[in-house]
């Protein structure tokens, strides 16, 4: 029969937050202990843990807090935060993202809270996310097919070049780029071209016509 607590504070459970997030419970520890021969965690790290490099003192470490007060700490860093004007430009700008597309995919939480951080099926929701951006983009041009990366501009064009190489029917080595690509966009498919045979041919969409190419870029 359980007992009544003697004050509602009894029923406050601090520890929740990291028992949540962090470790094995005490009889899953006991159990790979077990498996691995050791009498303890202390006893396991004393074997694998090469002497010189162990601290003979643990570590000074604050206090655990609660789930609360983690919240309100990364609120306060996160105040800190300033908005600058950027001026950076060569493809990145500032933009408007609508909040039925910053909720429903960017946040969606649907697509994170299932998983832990260093799980990779967190890559779901972006995949998800991905092929909704990729069957817009497809249905607003007209094209049968469209591809989004997870890369910066200047990576995505060189892996579009290469993936034109493997795939054209054509006997080219030429890969024609219009003349108005960012520069750090030409200098990576150059440094990629290179190692690869792959002659780059820049001028304007007018030439692409006329071009004897495997694949060109605008």
């Amino acid at each position: 029969m359980s007992q009544t607590p003697s004050s509602l504070r009894d029923l406050e459970h601090h520890s929740a937050f990291v028992e949540r997030h962090i470790g094995p419970n005490d009889a899953e520890i006991a159990q790979m202990l077990e498996v691995v021969g050791h009498a303890s965690l202390d006893a396991l790290t004393d074997a694998i843990v090469p002497g010189n490099i162990k601290l003979p003192a643990a570590l000074a470490l604050p206090d655990a807090i609660t789930e609360e007060q983690a919240l309100a700490k990364i609120r306060a860093i996160a105040s800190k935060n300033q908005v600058r004007r950027t001026f950076i430009g060569q493809g990145y700008y500032g933009t408007h993202t609508p909040k039925v597309i910053l909720r429903n995919i960017l946040e969606n939480p649907a697509w994170y809270t299932a998983y832990t951080p260093y799980q990779a099926e967190i890559s779901q929701g972006r995949m998800e996310a991905l092929i909704n951006f990729q069957t817009l983009c497809a249905d607003l041009t007209g094209m049968q097919i469209a591809n989004a990366s997870l890369l910066d501009e200047a990576t995505a064009a060189a892996e579009a070049m290469t993936l034109a190489k493997r795939s054209a029917k054509s006997k080219s080595s030429t890969f024609f780029v219009h003349d108005a690509v960012h520069p750090q966009t030409l200098e990576l498919l150059r440094t990629r071209a290179e190692p690869l045979d792959i002659v780059l041919r820049v001028g304007t969409p007018e030439e692409a016509l006329q071009a004897e190419c495997f694949g060109v870029l605008l």
